[in-house]
C-alpha cells in the first residue's frame, strides 16, 4: 500500500490548473477543435503559472516535479478539454525517453527544437521492437496528435532515438484531440541526433509515458461522468428525474466506480516513479484499467443524454471521441497489457504458493 497525501505546493498547483482550465480551456473547446490549436492567450497564460516547464529539471529552467504531480494536473487540465491538453506541452510524453536515457544535454536540445518553431510539439512512438536505426532513421504513423511537428522519439523495449530532419506531416481529419491537431507523418532517413540503449531506462520512459496519458484518460472520465449525471439529475421522464430511475441510478454508480477505481491504481503508480520504486507493471496496470473504464463510461455517458449525446451541442460525443483517440498513445492497450502481464508473472510467488511449487519440502 501506499500513503498518498497531496501537499499544500500541489494542492495550490491543482486549484490554479483547475481555474486555468475552466476559464481558458473550457469556453473555447469547440473553436480549438475548429482551428486544431489553442489560442496564443491560451498558451501565455499555461506558460505564466509554470505548467510548460513541471517535469524539467530546474537546471533547465524548470519546475523540477514529478510524474504524481504531473498526473494530478494533467487530469485537471484534460478535463476540460484533453486534445489543448496535448498542445499546450510541446514536450509531452517525448520528454521522458529523453530525460532517462538522453539526459539533461539533449534534453536542452529537444527543447531548442521546439522553441525554434512556435506551436511545433515533439512526438513520441512507441513501438513494441526496437529499430535497427544505422545511423538514420525511416518510420510511418498513420495518424499523431500534432499539425507541426519538431522532433520525433522513437522508443523500444531497449532504448530510443530521436531525430529532427526529414520529418513530413500531412493534415488528416482526426476524430479525437482534435485541439492538439491530427496528421499522417513521414520520417525517412533522417539523420539521428542521438541513441541510446538502456533497458532499465527504457522502461520507466515507458512506464511515465503510460502515466502521462492515463492520467488525461481520468480527466475526460471525469468530464464525461460529472457532465452526465448533472444531465440525469435535471432532465425528467415520468414525473421525476431520470437519475431517479433505479437502472440509471446504478449506472451512474458504476461509472463514477470505474473512475475511483482507475485513479487509484494511476496514483499509486505515480507515488512509485517518483520513488525510485519499480514501476513498469504498475504503469501499465493503470493504462490498461483506464482505457477499460474509458471504454466503459464513454458510451455510456453518451447513453445516458440518449439522442442529445450524439450532437455538439453537449460534450459527451467529445469525451468518447478523446478517451478512444487516447487509447491509442504510449504503445496503446495491447502492449500495455503485455507489459502488466509479463511483470506480473515475473513477480515473486507467496511462501505458500512456493512451498507448494517445491513439491511441499
Amino acid at each position: 500500500m501506499f500513503a498518498f497525501d497531496i501537499d499544500d505546493e500541489l494542492e495550490i498547483l491543482i486549484e490554479v490548473t483547475r481555474k486555468l482550465a475552466a476559464e481558458k480551456l473550457l469556453p473555447t473547446l469547440r473553436e480549438a477543435e475548429q482551428h486544431r490549436a489553442v489560442d496564443d492567450s491560451v498558451r501565455e497564460a499555461f506558460v505564466e503559472v509554470g505548467l510548460a516547464g513541471l517535469e524539467i529539471p530546474e537546471s533547465l529552467g524548470g519546475a523540477g516535479l514529478g510524474s504524481l504531480s504531473r498526473v494530478c494536473l494533467n487530469e485537471e487540465l484534460a478535463a476540460a478539454d484533453a486534445g489543448a491538453a496535448l498542445a499546450l506541452d510541446p514536450l509531452g510524453p517525448a520528454l521522458y525517453p529523453i530525460l532517462e536515457l538522453g539526459g539533461e544535454a539533449t534534453l536542452a536540445e529537444l527543447q531548442a527544437a521546439c522553441e525554434a518553431r512556435p506551436g511545433s510539439r515533439a512526438v513520441l512512438l512507441c513501438e513494441a521492437e526496437d529499430r535497427d536505426t544505422a545511423g538514420s532513421l525511416s518510420l510511418e504513423a498513420a495518424w499523431v496528435p500534432a499539425d507541426d511537428v519538431a522532433a520525433v522519439v522513437a522508443l523500444g523495449p531497449e532504448g530510443c532515438c530521436w531525430a529532427t530532419d526529414g520529418i513530413a506531416t500531412r493534415r488528416v481529419r482526426g476524430a479525437g484531440l482534435r485541439a492538439a491537431g491530427a496528421s499522417r507523418l513521414v520520417v525517412e532517413g533522417a539523420p539521428l541526433r542521438g541513441a541510446w540503449r538502456d533497458p532499465e531506462g527504457a522502461s520507466r520512459a515507458w512506464a511515465r509515458s503510460r502515466l502521462y496519458v492515463a492520467s488525461l484518460q481520468l480527466g475526460v472520465m471525469r468530464a464525461a461522468c460529472e457532465f452526465s449525471r448533472a444531465y440525469a439529475q435535471e432532465r425528467e421522464a415520468f414525473g421525476r428525474p431520470i437519475a431517479h430511475h433505479q437502472a440509471l441510478a446504478f449506472l451512474i454508480i458504476d461509472m463514477n466506480m470505474a473512475l475511483e477505481g482507475a485513479r487509484l491504481l494511476v496514483h499509486e503508480a505515480a507515488w512509485r516513479a517518483d520513488r525510485g520504486l519499480p514501476v513498469a507493471g504498475e504503469a501499465a496496470a493503470a493504462l490498461v484499467e483506464c482505457i477499460e473504464a474509458a471504454r466503459f463510461i464513454g458510451p455510456n455517458g453518451v447513453q445516458i443524454l440518449g439522442g442529445h449525446g450524439f450532437v455538439q451541442d453537449y460534450p459527451v460525443e467529445k469525451h468518447m471521441r478523446e478517451a478512444r483517440a487516447l487509447g491509442l498513445l504510449a504503445g496503446g492497450l495491447d502492449l500495455a497489457v503485455q507489459e502488466a502481464g509479463r511483470h506480473l508473472c515475473d513477480r515473486e510467488q507467496p511462501l505458500a504458493l512456493a512451498h507448494l511449487a517445491s513439491g511441499g519440502e
